[in-house]
């Protein structure tokens, strides 16, 4: 196996390029803009566009650096870390649509804090619910825009 290949950046670079391309994917239909200004598919588009560029910058960047000799072992207990963060944050997507903005985020939130870094429940749980409540109130009365509700909730 070339070396390069058993480097978290490699495949955190491949990972985070396909996301990229799936949301410029889907944004590609929305409008771009709108007689209001920017519509609903300007920022998915820039951000998918920049988080390919990035990423295959990272893959480009691991692959020039490749060092056999001075080559690390895969930690695969901090590409399990990352990866669990990803999938939380995937379950987090899925369960948007059922939960609401604010408890899947809020879900999120205590999930990393409370299992990935280990610290009390009392701090996750104070963090989970003060980051929910602080975005409701940006998003719903500083910018006026809505968060998703959830159909169970």
């Amino acid at each position: 196996m070339n070396t390069f290949t058993r480097k978290g950046d490699f495949w955190a670079g491949l990972a985070l390029a396909a996301l990229g391309i799936y949301v410029v994917s889907q944004a590609w239909g929305w409008n771009y803009m709108t007689e209001e200004g920017p519509g609903p598919g300007f920022f998915p588009l820039w951000y998918g566009s920049v988080m390919v560029l990035l990423s295959l910058a990272l893959v480009a960047g691991t692959v020039l650096k490749n060092n056999p000799k001075g080559q690390k072992a895969l930690r695969w207990s901090e590409l399990r870390r990352a990866m669990t963060c990803w999938a939380a944050l995937a379950v987090c997507v899925a369960i948007i649509k059922y939960a609401g903005f604010m408890i899947s985020f809020g879900l999120l939130t205590w999930f990393i804090i409370a299992v990935m870094f280990k610290r009390p429940q009392k701090e996750a749980l104070a963090y989970a619910i003060g980051g929910a409540v602080g975005f409701y109130a940006l998003f719903t009365w500083g910018l006026e825009l809505q968060l998703p509700v959830g159909t169970l909730f």
